[in-house]
């Protein structure tokens, strides 16, 4: 009988890459198979995130569900970006914990697992050209990771302390495995980097220097795939040439996130993010003017030390101007480990709460005002999402979520879908051809 895995996924799109890896990497080598009750497992891992402190509290509350419930010979093990930033620390108070994976030693999921105790951690590791082995949870469409680390030095943010300085995959690694996968059905990658236009900056060994640009071009060039999505790419990093090939190439889907975190120029300055309120909004209107069908999602912190009523003011002012088709925004959490953690004009929280509710309420009326503008538009839709109710969902090219009635035999396919009524989160449609 084979041995049961049960791997629970906190965070980012990257994380759940890193999950697919190391669910191939055990099965290959290890003769796991995964299950979704921990209960059954004889290996349990929880792929942690660390951007924010509710992640971080929720680790320890799962570990102590997963260690009173699980059977007695099962194995705990904590990956991901807590794991680099606390290392040894959670075995010290999670005692039961039987090893501790960092975000940047993912190839070493096999070995770890046979080392009782290990905490291995190094942010400087380098999987850049690992060759894993393939595991994809949608047959559908695949996560391709085409760089690692981070090189900015944002205040607020504690990822260059847990996936290291930034490295860049050999575009022939990326490009071969883009192709094996489309090879195997796909029609649809996403690629993957914390800043991913500034993709060709460092390579561990000695490459061609392509950039990101030019990465989008070569991966276009592959027969039967015919859609590319990507995230983050970085405002700073937006220049002319990538934002026409964006618009330009029919296989790049029209939707762009810009993470603006914030409206003020100081602000942005505090938070060393490198261009200006202005500089933002002129890349916004460069994309708009060439691409119009294009839509635009954002992350966006409020209360970031030292933000005063008329900072706040500013992020509002970029929100009504840019009309944001989707927004993720929070509260700002100190982090461990960043420059922020020590800034001492902290906002005021129910202050924070406020901005955050007005934020959120705002962008809810966009949302509602630019969506009831789409009944009966037809857009393009790749089913991939199976629902409960009879329904089946999919994304439009510039990512607009569409429900139809149908069964499983439309996953995988796409069709035009006219919209026939209208909601905040997906619209429902009908099948037209």
């Amino acid at each position: 009988m084979s041995k049961k895995l049960f791997i629970e996924t906190l965070g980012c799109a990257m994380n759940s890459r890193d999950s697919e890896h190391m669910i191939a990497e055990l099965r290959e080598k290890e003769g796991y198979e995964t299950v979704d009750d921990f209960t059954q497992a004889d290996l349990i891992l929880i792929n942690t995130c660390s951007v924010r402190e509710k992640p971080v509290h929720k680790l320890f509350s799962e570990l102590g569900t997963f260690n009173k419930k699980k059977k007695s010979s099962a194995k705990i093990g904590v990956c991901g970006c807590t794991a680099s930033h606390l290392g040894k620390e959670i075995i010290e108070k999670a005692p039961y914990v039987n090893f501790v994976l960092g975000a940047r030693n993912v190839s070493k999921i096999s070995e770890i697992l046979h080392k009782n105790k290990a905490v291995e951690i190094d942010i400087n590791y380098d999987d850049s050209e690992f060759a894993f082995k393939d595991f994809r949870s949608s047959p559908f469409k695949a996560f391709i990771n085409i760089s690692m680390g981070c090189d900015k030095s944002c205040t607020f943010c504690i990822v260059p302390k847990t996936r290291g300085e930034e490295v860049s995959i050999p575009d022939s690694i990326i490009i071969a495995e883009a192709q094996r996968v489309v090879d195997n059905g796909v029609k649809e990658i996403f690629l993957l980097g914390q800043n991913v236009n500034n993709y060709g900056r460092r390579f561990t060994g000695e490459h061609e220097k392509v950039n990101f640009t030019e990465l989008l071009r070569r991966l276009s060039d592959i027969d039967g795939l015919q859609r590319i999505r990507f995230t983050s790419p970085h405002p700073f990093h937006m220049d002319d040439e990538f934002i026409e090939e964006f618009s330009r190439n029919p296989k790049i889907c029209k939707s762009m996130h810009m993470p603006l975190q914030s409206g003020s120029t100081k602000i942005l300055k505090d938070m060393k993010r490198g261009y200006s309120k202005e500089w933002f909004l002129n890349r916004v209107e460069k994309l708009r003017s060439m691409c119009p069908d294009a839509t635009i999602s954002t992350d966006i912190i409020v209360a970031f030390p030292g933000e005063s009523d008329d900072d706040f003011l500013e992020t509002v002012d970029v929100m009504k101007r840019v009309k944001f088709d989707q927004i993720f925004s929070f509260k700002y959490s100190s982090r461990p480990e960043t420059e922020a953690q020590h800034f001492t004009n902290v906002v005021d929280s129910d202050v924070a709460s406020q901005r955050l509710t007005y934020l959120q309420s705002l962008n809810n009326e966009i949302i509602d005002e630019k969506h009831s503008k789409l009944l009966g538009n037809i857009y393009r839709i790749y089913f991939e999402d199976l629902h409960r109710d009879g329904h089946i969902a999919g994304r439009s090219d510039n990512n607009i979520v569409v429900k139809v009635k149908g069964s499983e035999e439309l996953l995988g396919e796409y069709r035009d879908v006219k919209i026939t009524a209208i909601g905040r989160t997906i619209l429902t449609g009908e099948i037209i051809a």
